[in-house]
């Protein structure tokens, strides 16, 4: 696909997450771009309106227009489950997949992936936004709406772009880095991933391409990362984490007024990153992110915001500026006194992070879960994970599974992982199938002295839109 030679662009699938960022990123680029997905209410809804991206609720040939210079399809559809998918291949019109669309774009510019198995999106977009307040006029593609930014990314005027890039079904081979910011790696994903083996591969190809130019910016908290970072890196490593043997090293880490507060200091070898003048030790950061992994992800956006450029004390200040992104740990609002949080994790060790931010938040308060299974085979391959992540909820209420056009359905329901969590400890747990009767028991129990938590990657904030009507 050669981008200066295309007009019009056409998406099937164009509501899921990635395909959402790359439309936005396309038309703040004078593309047209317009596309169709299912009548379903994403979170990516408005961020396409805001855009001015003209979409079709519902799929049909008639759609698909010879006149469109190129059709990209999300890897969910193809022409036996998608008539638009198989009308563009019967009329021969340009047809690409998500992953080969996204690479045309990445691999033209400097590009940054942010990638692991959790905190990407947070990491990708606070990344941006340094960089843009920093003035380096970056191109930023996040995976979910940030407020700061008025949608999911930014369309800066430098060759530099920052990108949440996605794992799944291997879409990273596409990908030719030049900075990699990696957070860490822990199985997920097994409807493509047979095993951990598989899953670990796809991170270890993806760091092998990194030219001697580039660097990876690596966890060295989380061991499996350590290890394939000192195996396979062939550029400049950069490490961070709270272990002596990071590179950039977070210490004193205090929650006081609603921020968290800890000190950097450097390893002398990285004396080129800090400004002139500068000691090793570089002072105290605050952020406005709850949790343990929020410093991981700071620890992240300091090391690459410092390799490319950006001045100490801009990036102190800009860096606690950042308020985060919607859908973690977003308050939606309130009802009856009790705060309404929405939250996207769909993962064991992403829900007990969540918890673990919350009880920092939120310590004198009640937290009530309401926790939506994402996808059937990611709940039944970590189901035994998923019934231990509760442990620091005061009641969990369990809905029935969000399924996705990816996977066949079935296998388990959400009754057996609400059954799991009450084996596992959690005894004040409860299966209430639809978002519907959830948001009548909540209306019925709600009050001042709780914080409800709606968590997972489905639509269970829609229970909190209607709460707080």
């Amino acid at each position: 696909m050669d981008l200066s030679k295309i007009k019009k662009i056409y998406m099937i699938g164009i509501k899921g997450v990635g395909m959402t960022m790359l439309a936005e990123f396309l038309a703040h680029h004078g593309y047209q771009v317009s596309g169709s997905d299912t009548d379903e209410k994403f979170m990516t809804d408005k961020v396409l309106a805001k855009s001015g991206i003209e979409v079709f609720e519902g799929f049909s040939s008639e759609h698909v227009r010879n006149d469109v210079d190129v059709i990209i399809r999300s890897i969910a559809w193809n022409a036996s489950n998608n008539e638009e998918v198989a009308a563009a291949e019967k009329n021969n019109v340009p047809l690409i997949t998500y992953g080969e669309a996204l690479s045309e774009v990445f691999n033209t510019h400097y590009g940054i992936a942010v990638c692991g198995s959790h905190g990407k999106t947070t990491t990708s977009a606070w990344l941006g936004y340094v960089m843009d307040r920093a003035g380096l006029k970056p191109n930023v593609m996040s995976g979910a709406a940030v407020p700061q930014f008025g949608g999911a990314g930014i369309s800066g005027d430098s060759n530099l772009l920052v990108v949440e890039a996605d794992e799944y079904q291997n879409k990273l081979q596409y990908l030719n880095p030049k900075m990699i910011l990696l957070n860490n790696i822990e199985y997920d994903h097994p409807d493509f991933f047979p095993s951990m083996k598989e899953y670990t591969q796809v991170f270890i190809d993806f760091i092998s391409r990194l030219p001697k130019s580039g660097t990876l910016i690596a966890n060295y908290d989380d061991a499996v990362l350590r290890d394939i970072a000192k195996r396979y890196g062939l550029g400049k490593t950069i490490s961070y984490g709270m272990t002596e043997e990071a590179d950039y090293q977070a210490s004193d880490v205090r929650y006081q007024n609603g921020k968290q507060f800890f000190k950097v200091s450097i390893k002398r070898d990285e004396k080129a990153a800090v400004e002139e003048g500068e000691t090793f030790d570089l002072g105290t950061f605050s952020i406005s992110l709850s949790g343990k992994h929020n410093i991981y992800n700071a620890l992240a956006v300091i090391a690459a915001s410092l390799e490319l450029g950006v001045e100490l004390l801009p990036l102190r200040q800009h860096l606690a500026e950042f308020g985060g992104t919607e859908r973690r740990m977003q308050l939606l609002g309130s009802f009856k006194g009790a705060d309404i949080i929405d939250d996207y994790a769909h993962h064991p060790t992403e829900i007990k992070a969540t918890l673990e931010a919350m009880k920092q938040q939120y310590g004198d308060k009640k937290i009530r879960v309401v926790f939506h299974p994402h996808t059937f085979t990611r709940t039944k391959s970590l189901l035994k994970e998923f019934g231990q992540s509760f442990a620091q909820a005061d009641e969990v209420i369990v809905l029935d599974i969000y399924g996705s056009a990816r996977e066949e359905q079935g296998g388990i329901s959400g009754q057996e992982v609400a059954e799991e969590i009450i084996q596992a400890g959690q005894k004040n747990t409860r299966y209430i199938p639809t978002l519907e009767a959830v948001e009548n028991y909540l209306r019925e129990t709600a009050n001042a002295g709780q914080v409800i938590l709606l968590v997972g990657a489905g639509d269970v904030f829609r229970i909190g839109e209607r709460l707080i009507l």
